[in-house]
Parts: structure tokens; sequence; C-alpha cells
């Protein structure tokens, strides 16, 4: 029976087969990895990803049923790469940064993964869930319950999630930033600040994330010694 209301591969239940299927799902999720990583989201086309296989399209159905099925399902392998085996050090910081750093190569490496479409559903596969799971039992651990520890939880994802995705979405030469920052430093009357700071040239990645996190452990900690 269809259900149009469950998008996600993870939650529709399998479709029943006959026979055997001409390759396993582990292959189609692998040969997907490598056409993203080397090509991109957009390139991905389930008559692309046969090609890469060597089979003809409808093989790929015994298992998936369109492109945004195989997404998902690349999405959480590469998240398989991480530990799962939460860090339990003296203090939750530690672990928490210990999470996201992990989350955040992952996503560096399969730039793709950070990406909108990549996003467009729940992440509710199995390598994936391992993470978060991780992240709230260490927040809980912290001291953070209910509403607190959805609110944590969800502003430290963005956090990660944007910074890569801004990261590896982002192109600009060494052209547009000199022009560009020439037009702030003449109009400084309207973007002072900007003009001053060299906007266009800000591009520190890492520092930022790494200040960025800094930031929303504080504000985190500080929940947890207020009265």
């Amino acid at each position: 029976m269809k259900n149009d209301g469950v998008r996600s591969v993870w939650l529709r239940p399998r479709r029943a087969s006959r026979g055997e299927p001409p390759l396993s799902l582990s292959r189609i999720v692998d040969a997907a990895v490598a056409v993203l990583d080397e090509e991109g989201i957009e390139r991905l086309t389930m008559r692309r990803l046969a090609e890469r296989l060597g089979v003809v399209a409808p093989s790929l159905y015994w298992h998936v049923e369109t492109k945004h099925d195989v997404v998902d399902l690349a999405v959480d392998a590469i998240f398989g790469d991480l530990t799962l085996e939460a860090e339990r050090t003296s203090h939750w910081r530690k672990d928490v940064t210990a999470v996201l750093y992990g989350w955040r190569s992952v996503l560096l490496r399969h730039p793709w993964a950070a990406a909108v479409p990549a996003r467009q559903r729940p992440s509710v596969g199995p390598n994936f869930l391992a993470q978060m799971e991780i992240l709230q039992a260490t927040l809980a651990r912290a001291g953070f319950t209910g509403t607190a520890l959805s609110a944590a939880t969800w502003a430290l994802y963005n956090h990660v999630m944007g910074s890569a995705s801004t990261e590896t979405a982002l192109h600009i030469t060494d052209e547009e930033r000199r022009v560009g920052q020439e037009k702030l430093r003449s109009e400084s009357d309207r973007y002072p600040t900007l003009a001053a700071q060299g906007y266009l040239y800000d591009d520190d990645w890492d520092g930022a994330f790494a200040t960025g996190l800094d930031y929303l452990l504080d504000g985190l900690e500080a929940q947890l010694t207020r009265p």
C-alpha cells in the first residue's frame, strides 16, 4: 500500500521482490558516494549511477525508488566512518567538541552532504542516529533535559551544518574579493564596519567554526549554572 506521506527511504517498508536482486544495496551506495564525491549532487542521476555500476537503470529499483533515496542512503553511509563510541572525558564540553569536529570532518570530505538537497528529509539512518544519540546523551549527562536538551542539540547541529555548507558552497575569486572590497571601501559611509573589517577577506573557516562553537558552549554552560 502506497504511503505518500513518508518520503524517507529509512521509514518506508522495503518492497517485496521475487528472486535475487542483480546487485547489492551496499554496491549501489558505494557507487553513489563515489559519484557524489567526484561530480556533486547535481550530477547524480539514476542513469549516471547505473552507468557507474555497469548495469541498466531498472536494476537499481530493487532497492531504491528515487534519487532522493540514494542521497539519503549515501549521507548515512559517510557518517558510518565515525566512531560509535562516545568520548567520556572530565568535561562534557570536550566530548561535544569531539563529536562536532567529527561531523565537520565528514562534511568537508564529502561537501555534497552539507548541501540543502541532502538535508531536505529527516536524517534517520542508523549511522546518523547513532551520532545524534552520542550528542544528546552527552548533553543529557551535562544536565540538559526536555526543551533545553532539544534547543541545545539543534543549536549545535545548525552550527556545524551551517558552517560546513557555507565553506563548501562559497566560491569567490581573488579578483572578486579585491573588487568587492574596493566597492565596500568606496561606500564606507553606508558599510563602515564591513569596509573596516575586510568583510570579503574574512574566510578563516577553521577559526570561525572554533570560536563560534566556543560562544555556543559558553552560552550553554551558563544555562546550566543559572539559578
